[in-house]
């Protein structure tokens, strides 16, 4: 069993890799997805799409080109989206990609780790472990300025409206929580 290039767990239910193919399936099949988030613009190959109905895995393109300067950026809404995807433990366990599994997928991790309130240094090594020598000042920049708050809003609301139905004491320690 192979797995794809630059693969890593990246929590409990979330991994991460370039772009898989044929060889990689049986090493993809120990992780039991459920879900893939394809961050790539081209078309997904018919042969991953054959593997992914046969296993009945969901595919969420969401399809980017990337942080490239001086006026490309992955556009927030897709970040968002897909850290949705993620968020959702209906979706594990999940595994991102796109070409390679550095610069499009790095930047939706370093986004994920800035939700898990890792510090700001230790996103860009993680980031930088995985783009070595090709990393990218416009990405770096990117994570840096991506503005967690309105997901954390949007988690928020989720718990709140989540715990509305257990109970009013619940209620107010969830609404504590937001400010």
């Amino acid at each position: 069993m192979e797995p794809p290039p630059n693969f890593e767990m990246v929590d409990v239910g979330i991994y991460r890799s370039g772009f898989p193919d044929p060889s990689n399936f049986d090493f993809l099949d120990s992780l039991k997805l459920r879900s893939i988030v394809y961050l790539c613009p081209e078309k997904y190959p018919e042969a991953n799409v054959g593997y992914l109905r046969s296993r009945r895995i969901r595919l969420f393109h969401l399809g980017t080109d990337g942080n490239k300067e001086p006026f490309m950026t992955i556009p927030k809404d897709l970040i968002n989206n897909a850290l949705s995807v993620l968020l959702d433990i209906r979706n594990h366990p999940v595994l991102i990609h796109c070409k390679r599994g550095k610069h499009r997928t790095g930047s939706l991790v370093g986004c994920f780790r800035k939700l898990q309130n890792w510090c700001l240094s230790s996103v860009f090594e993680e980031y930088q472990r995985f783009a070595g020598a090709k990393s990218r000042i416009a990405d770096l920049k990117y994570i840096e300025m991506f503005d967690v708050t309105s997901i954390r809003q949007c988690l928020l609301g989720i718990i709140y409206q989540y715990h509305h139905t257990c109970g009013s004491q619940v209620r107010r320690l969830a609404y504590q929580e937001r400010s």
